[in-house]
C-alpha cells in the first residue's frame, strides 16, 4: 500500500499561513535595512563605493533562500518525499504560465554569482542605458541619463549582450569626437584636444589608464578623438562636455573651423 502521508502535503492553517507571511515579511524588511545601510555606506566610501554595492545582491538572494528554507522545513515541516512533490508542482506551474517569472528569477541569480556587472556599474542592455542601482530578484533597475529609472526583466540576459563600460571599477573609458574642416591644421587640433583632456578635472590617467588622441582623415572632414578615462563614471557627460567646450573654444582662437560640409551627408557619399 502506498504511504498518503509521504505524497500529501500538510494542511495550511491560518497560523501557518501567518507564520510564513510574517517570515517573508521580517527578510523583506531585513533586506531594505540592509541595503539602505550598504547604499548609504557606499556613497561615502569614495572609491571603493562599488565593491560595497557588490555585496548587495548577493545578501538578497541569500536572506530570501534562507527563509524560503525556514518556511518549508520548520513551518511547513515537509518531509523529503513532500519537497520533491512541492518541486513538481512548481514545476508545473513554470510550465503553466510562471516561465517568465522563474527565468527572471534564473537570470537574477546568474547576474549575482556569474558578475556579468554589479550594483554601481554603467551598462548597455539591448535598448537601455545607464548605471545599475539595484539588482533585485525578478529586474535590474537602472537610471538613464534622462534621470529615469527604468527596470529590465532579468531573463534578458539570456537573450541579449550585456555592455559593461567600467567592469567594477570607478574608472571609465570616454570616447571624444570631433569633426574638422579638412584645410584646418590637424597637428595644432590634436594638440589642443590633447591638452584639454589631460588638464580636465574629471580625467583619470595612470599606466593601467593611458588616453589616446586619434585622427583618421577623410575627402570633406577630418575626424578627431579622445580615448580617456574619466575618475568617476558619474562624471561621464561632464567630462564630455567639458573637454569638447574647451577644446572648440581654442579651435577658435587657432582658426580651426568645422566641416563645410554635412559629416554624415559626406560619410553617406564615401
Amino acid at each position: 500500500m502506498v504511504d498518503n502521508s509521504m505524497i500529501n502535503l500538510p494542511a495550511f492553517s491560518t497560523v501557518t499561513l501567518i507564520n510564513s507571511i510574517l517570515v517573508i515579511l521580517i527578510a523583506y524588511l531585513l533586506i531594505r535595512i540592509i541595503t539602505f545601510i550598504l547604499t548609504w555606506s557606499s556613497e561615502r566610501a569614495g572609491q571603493y563605493r562599488i565593491t560595497v554595492k557588490m555585496v548587495i545582491p548577493l545578501l538578497k538572494f541569500t536572506i530570501y533562500g534562507i527563509a524560503l528554507y525556514y518556511i518549508l522545513a520548520n513551518i511547513l515541516k515537509l518531509s523529503s518525499e513532500q519537497l520533491v512533490l512541492f518541486g513538481g508542482l512548481l514545476g508545473a506551474g513554470i510550465g503553466f504560465g510562471l516561465k517568465d517569472l522563474f527565468a527572471d528569477v534564473i537570470g537574477g541569480m546568474v547576474i549575482t554569482f556569474e558578475k556579468p556587472y554589479h550594483v554601481g556599474d554603467k551598462i548597455k542592455m539591448g535598448d537601455y542605458y545607464g548605471e545599475v542601482i539595484d539588482i533585485g530578484i525578478r529586474s535590474t533597475r537602472l537610471v538613464t541619463p534622462d534621470d529615469n529609472v527604468v527596470s529590465v526583466p532579468n531573463f534578458l540576459i539570456f537573450t541579449q549582450a550585456v555592455a559593461s563600460a567600467n567592469a567594477g571599477t570607478q574608472e571609465m573609458m570616454v570616447v571624444i569626437e570631433l569633426f574638422i574642416d579638412s584645410g584646418s591644421d590637424s597637428a595644432q587640433a590634436m594638440k589642443i584636444l590633447k591638452e584639454a583632456v589631460i588638464t580636465s578635472k574629471y580625467v583619470f590617467v595612470s599606466n593601467k589608464r593611458p588616453f589616446t588622441v586619434l585622427l583618421k582623415d577623410f575627402p570633406f572632414y577630418r575626424h578627431l578623438s579622445a580615448k580617456a578615462y574619466v575618475n568617476d563614471l558619474r562624471y561621464e557627460f561632464e567630462f564630455e562636455s567639458e573637454v569638447t567646450r574647451r577644446t572648440w573654444e581654442e579651435f577658435a582662437k587657432n582658426g580651426i573651423k568645422a566641416p563645410k560640409v554635412n559629416v554624415m551627408d559626406a560619410g553617406s557619399k564615401i
